[in-house]
């Protein structure tokens, strides 16, 4: 069944989408309580990918099988991997850093950062309205974490900001995968490539955990895979302009949570900033779906475009 053939079902779309920003959500505060208890942030990673693997082979092998996931560009892929796997690390460190709101509001920044590199790197015409949005966005971080003030480590918001930027560029190499590649093919490849320098990694950084720690692994595992597929899923029954909004629900998930195991309600700069960055990233997506291309998605799951 091709693209074209497939039913749209937005209100179940919206819904698998909001189920895996949810889920992510959750990852990432789970992410910050782990490393409370001292569980190293690469730890947190080779969990969040090992546990995922058994969920997505499950996937594929109620898409097809194995055969649905060969393919002739494994360098594209480790590529697309190294980059992935930076930007998670980044975004981990994120939400460890800085409050959880805040670390999800920077990284709503993702589309404005893909606007600029596709620009620098892929030589796009980018008029004066997205342009304008991008000024807009940053604007909005600069409200949100006020640098004279010293609300916030420089040091967290230096690392949101580069992972919005590795998550964008991880944008320009799906672009070009996704000519060629179906999103279960880069999903898969992404999770067991990932698995190689974590292997790598692993033995000098594990440490022994009581049960409440490794519940907490669990939960960054299972949650995270379980935002993958839906994710991937609410694309196969909506177009990324009728998901894409809810990604942007991330900032009333994370505060809630954050909330609840202790952080402080953010400020009233921290929301005018989101409401910036956010509209910012949302009139982006608009001028590429007005211009019939694939638009921008969220910090969620990297950007086709």
């Amino acid at each position: 069944m091709t693209a074209a053939d497939r039913p749209h079902r937005p209100l179940f779309a919206i819904a698998l989408r909001l189920i895996a920003v949810i889920c992510l959500s959750v990852m990432f505060i789970t992410v910050r309580l782990a490393s409370e208890r001292g569980v190293h942030v690469v730890e947190s990673l080779f969990y969040r990918q090992a546990l995922a693997l058994p969920v997505v082979l499950a996937w594929v092998a109620m898409a097809g099988g194995l055969q649905t996931i060969r393919t002739r560009r494994i360098r594209v892929h480790a590529s697309r991997m190294m980059l992935g796997l930076t930007g998670m690390l980044l975004n981990f460190l994120s939400y460890i850093l800085l409050p959880p709101a805040e670390a999800a509001t920077i990284g709503f920044t993702m589309p404005i950062f893909g606007t600029i590199l596709s620009a620098l790197i892929l030589r796009e015409v980018t008029g004066i309205h997205r342009w304008g949005a991008v000024l807009i966005g940053f604007v909005g971080v600069l409200v949100m974490i006020r640098p004279d003030a010293g609300h916030f480590p420089m040091q967290g918001v230096a690392v949101a900001i580069a992972a919005a930027l590795m998550t964008a560029s991880v944008s320009l190499v799906l672009r070009e995968l996704g000519r060629t590649e179906a999103a279960g093919v880069v999903v898969f490849w992404f999770t067991a490539l990932s698995m190689i320098p974590l292997g790598i990694a692993m033995p000098f950084v594990a440490q022994a955990h009581d049960p409440v720690t490794w519940g907490l692994l669990l939960t960054i595992g299972l949650f995270g895979g379980i935002a993958q597929l839906c994710l991937t899923a609410a694309l196969r029954w909506g177009p990324v302009s009728v998901v894409l909004p809810m990604d942007y629900s991330a900032i009333i998930w994370t505060t809630l949570l954050g909330v609840a195991i202790g952080e402080d309600w953010p400020m009233a700069t921290t929301w005018i900033g989101a409401t910036l960055i956010i509209a910012s990233g949302l009139y982006i997506a608009w001028r590429e779906h007005r211009r019939a291309r694939k638009p921008l998605v969220s910090l969620a799951t990297p950007p086709q475009d």
